[in-house]
């Protein structure tokens, strides 16, 4: 019990809790999404065209995009923090100042290239090659084929992996705090370790992550809906309903034309009988 308690004491102190809501709130929240936005959208600019360059035919475009990405997927992030904001720290100082907000959105952003280009190549590869082969038929480019067919189905493919990555990604900005922050700068995760350090309390750093559960739950759940959505399509309501899905009439409409076509006009599965002009046979016998 006397452990329960210091427990409760130590990461449950309701005082501590709110003292720390409101920084978490108006300072954490926005700087956490600020870095993770701005990098997930950069990675995402980068890393596609990585993921088109490792589907290349062509060694010389292919194996730079390997080695990029064999790198910063394989360096831990707080290295790769750490490399890009301190050794172009000086640099940074003379562009833009003591704001370590570039440098790091840099790195996160070269980090986030290297997951995102991985996942759009698995998305774009697991496209069928029938895909390409019948968008050529219809006069694409290759290019075009690419730009207008694969890479859209492949990248619908990948949808949920995105959102892993970028929950990921969110996580991930807490790392920044080794580069400095002042206390306008701070995220989730620096304001709940300076509550702690300040109170000697570690509720603040529930808190904290509690509001990253508030930022990365409701993606998940909108990520599966949108999946769900592209996966089934919109759902049409109509006299159909009662006798199947609305959408099995279609089905067999196309099949029935895409059949007729395909054979010469000799599929008659899909035609009405001819009306018989003469009389049934058991008429003539009377």
């Amino acid at each position: 019990m006397d452990q329960l308690g210091t427990l409760a004491d130590t990461f449950f102190d309701w005082g501590s809790m709110r003292s720390a809501i409101s920084d978490l709130l108006t300072t954490g929240v926005p700087n956490t999404l600020i870095l993770s936005v701005s990098s997930a959208a950069i990675g995402t600019l980068v890393g596609l065209p990585l993921a088109v360059a490792g589907t290349a035919r062509t060694r010389w475009l292919r194996w730079p995009a390997r080695v990029y990405t064999d790198l910063f997927r394989g360096l831990p992030s707080a290295v790769t923090i750490l490399l890009i904001g301190v050794g172009l720290a000086p640099e940074g100082l003379q562009i833009w100042g003591p704001n370590p907000y570039p440098l790091g959105i840099l790195a996160l952003s070269l980090i986030a290239a290297a997951y995102f280009g991985e996942i759009f190549r698995s998305g774009i590869q697991s496209v069928e090659t029938g895909q390409l082969e019948a968008a050529r038929a219809l006069g694409f480019s290759h290019a075009s084929a690419m730009r207008l067919v694969i890479i859209p189905l492949g990248i619908r493919r990948v949808l949920p992996a995105w959102v892993n990555q970028l929950i990921g990604l969110i996580k991930d900005s807490s790392l920044i705090y080794f580069l400095g922050l002042t206390a306008d700068q701070r995220d989730l995760f620096r304001i709940g370790q300076d509550a702690a350090a300040t109170s000697g309390n570690e509720s603040a750093l529930v808190v904290a992550g509690l509001f990253y559960l508030l930022l990365t739950v409701p993606l998940t759940h909108l990520v599966n809906v949108i999946d769900r959505r592209l996966r089934d399509g919109r759902r049409t309501t109509g006299p159909t309903d009662a006798d199947g899905p609305a959408d099995s009439g279609t089905t067999s409409v196309t099949n029935g034309l895409t059949n007729g076509g395909t054979d010469g006009g000799t599929d008659t599965a899909a035609r009405p009988e001819p009306v018989s002009d003469t009389a049934p046979e058991g008429a003539s016998h009377a």
